[in-house]
């Protein structure tokens, strides 16, 4: 066996996602940036494929390239699944760059070309009619057990061309990259965790990276997904860079008076014990206090446009009385929030409150530049995706988010700041298993052996 044959079977032995896709994929359209080209065209060729893109880097432009290029080769319609009001957002991305797009809540108004639907409507669509299809904010499919995962896992199993995009991939652990593998019919979930997963005994439930499994685990995830939060990470060309540059961003605190907070549940010195429980305990005996600490923030710049984040009822109850504006809830018809959200991204409602579940994904509200949070959960894609909706590529101005927190809720920040870690050593991984990637088509430097062995004694003998 040759050097250059035991190479290969060196190569051959390294487990990658089979790719799916084209062969050749066309001349791509020109109003993408190089990184954006590099994302879809290698989304085109795996035809099965993750774009794990940070806010702002253009997911949306991305999606539409792909669902029209895999369309002019396959001549199959594509869907464009979308969280809550996105899908309008959508469309008008498409008109602005003379794609055939359409916005649709049943089957019957599918047509040739791109459909972009909400995913509350999926019920209303017939799978079996899309041959391309696209995930917009697929972190929806990190739930494991979820009626929504399952179902859009096995409603399009099989499809020769899938996309799965979103910011926030895996905000809690690694191991809901699962789903996305399984999604993409790339590996199932349970497979990626017994090769390469082990269960973590310092907490149940939880999974972690077996230590020999780091680099093959990486460089298997690039071979069927792109990450980046940066132009450079995609392309390695750091002049890229320069039109991203996020702009400034201030966290002002905010601690609510938690004087009449029930005290039975403290801990031994007397300070509240913070718990999921006992986290809304103390969010509702200091709404008032919240809220009001909310509109002085409000009221000192009544010109701006504010965006204002809640978990609850009785919180948005009190903020929408304290600070007026537009609410979107739950109750409400699929269509009066999508007009209410609508309101607010044209800028005819100056003041939106909303929770993030509903509206933190997806929404490009750059137009507004004041933020305001009464406490926040332990979510960390929560926390993310709701700043990231105004604080993203594309703003101008100076982004300030005002956060009202009340006694003991710092234990929340700790949380937060962990995830936060996690989420960036993910990314630094990534990096380094697409340069690997990269360089793995290289020409690899041939071995000249320059030291002679001596044999032992017993073999020269023989």
């Amino acid at each position: 066996m040759t050097q250059q044959d035991y190479a290969k079977f060196l190569a051959s032995k390294t487990l990658r996602a089979k790719e799916r896709g084209l062969e050749r994929v066309p001349e791509l359209a020109p109003h993408l940036f190089p990184f954006q080209r590099s994302s879809v065209d290698f989304s085109l060729r795996a035809g099965c494929a993750a774009l794990f893109l940070d806010t702002g880097l253009g997911k949306t432009e991305c999606q539409l390239e792909w669902c029209q290029r895999a369309i002019e080769a396959t001549n199959d319609r594509a869907l464009i699944l979308t969280p809550l009001a996105v899908a309008g957002q959508t469309r008008r991305r498409a008109e602005r760059w003379g794609y055939e797009a359409r916005v649709i809540r049943e089957q019957s108004e599918a047509r040739s070309g791109i459909n972009i639907c909400n995913y509350d409507r999926i019920d209303k669509l017939d799978p079996s009619e899309f041959g391309i299809v696209a995930l917009d904010e697929a972190s929806i499919l990190k739930s494991f057990t979820g009626i929504t995962t399952r179902k859009l896992i096995e409603s399009f199993k099989g499809a020769r061309f899938k996309l799965a995009a979103t910011a926030t991939p895996a905000p809690n652990d690694y191991m809901e990259l699962g789903q996305y593998c399984e999604f993409l019919d790339v590996m199932r979930s349970s497979e990626m965790l017994m090769r390469w997963f082990i269960a973590d005994q310092s907490e149940m439930g939880r999974y972690r990276l077996k230590g020999h499994a780091v680099t093959p685990f990486w460089d298997w995830m690039a071979s069927f997904a792109r990450m980046g939060e940066k132009p450079s990470d995609i392309t390695g060309n750091v002049v890229e860079d320069a039109g991203f540059i996020l702009p400034p961003f201030q966290l002002v605190r905010h601690v609510a008076d938690s004087s009449e907070i029930d005290r039975d549940f403290a801990d031994l010195f007397g300070a509240p014990a913070m718990s999921a429980t006992s986290l809304h305990k103390v969010k509702r005996q200091t709404r008032e206090q919240r809220a009001s600490s909310v509109a002085t923030a409000v009221e000192a710049e009544p010109d701006e446009a504010w965006l204002i984040w809640c978990d609850t009822n009785y919180e948005a109850d009190e903020l929408k009385e304290k600070c007026g504006g537009i609410e979107i809830r739950g109750s409400m018809p699929i269509e009066k929030k999508e007009e209410l959200l609508d309101a607010f991204s044209t800028g005819q409602e100056k003041r939106l409150i909303a929770k993030p579940s509903m509206c933190g994904l997806g929404l490009d509200w750059s137009h507004c530049a004041r933020m305001a949070f009464v406490g926040r959960s332990y979510s960390y894609e929560t926390w993310y995706q709701a700043v990231r909706r105004c604080w993203r590529f594309g703003q101008k101005r100076e982004v300030v988010v005002h956060l009202v927190t009340a006694e003991g809720e710092d234990t929340i920040g700790r949380v937060i700041d962990r995830k936060a870690g996690d989420h960036a050593d993910m990314k630094a991984a990534m990096r380094l298993a697409m340069r690997r990637s990269g360089q793995s088509s290289q020409v690899k430097v041939a071995y000249h052996p320059t030291h002679i062995a001596r044999l032992p004694s017993w073999i020269c003998a023989a």
